[in-house]
């Protein structure tokens, strides 16, 4: 074919780009959102959690192999200067707080855990341990190493 043959047509990309924004302005942005979420959920369901995790690490390799380290710090200056500028600087001391609160908690339970573990193992194993939690189990024998010392 000769460029004269191809002077009306169009590329996948252009042709794709074309449809898409027929799409929009026929269905409006919320369709897209819709059909991602959907989308999405079905690729969670055949391809679990670990996919998602794996996309992102990468990508994030990828971004940071292109970009620098630096970058990830300025955005991360911009989301941070964002967020103060909407929901003002107590919110930071806020959830701060409500973070600390929630570390103590669990301190305080795993605290509770091993106390709990530890009476079993004082009481002769036969206690129950504390909800949540299990005995420690003792590491298996190490089998005697071929021609070694006996």
């Amino acid at each position: 074919m000769s460029d004269k043959d191809n002077k009306g047509s169009m590329t996948v990309a252009e042709a794709g780009r074309k449809g898409g924004e027929t799409v929009r302005n026929e269905r409006g942005r919320e369709f897209y959102e819709t059909i991602g979420r959907k989308g999405g959920a079905t690729v969670k369901a055949e391809r679990g959690r670990s996919f998602y995790e794996e996309i992102g690490r990468k990508g994030g390799e990828t971004v940071k192999a292109e970009r620098g380290a630096k970058f990830y710090e300025e955005i991360g200056k911009k989301g941070g200067d964002r967020v103060k500028a909407t929901r003002g600087p107590n919110f930071y001391e806020e959830i701060g707080r409500k973070g600390g609160q929630k570390v103590k908690k669990l301190i305080e339970e795993g605290k509770r855990a091993a106390r709990a573990a530890m009476e079993s193992q004082a009481a002769g194993g036969n206690a129950p341990a504390a909800e949540g939690t299990s005995a420690p189990v003792k590491p298996p024998e190490e089998p005697a190493q071929p021609g070694g010392n006996e």
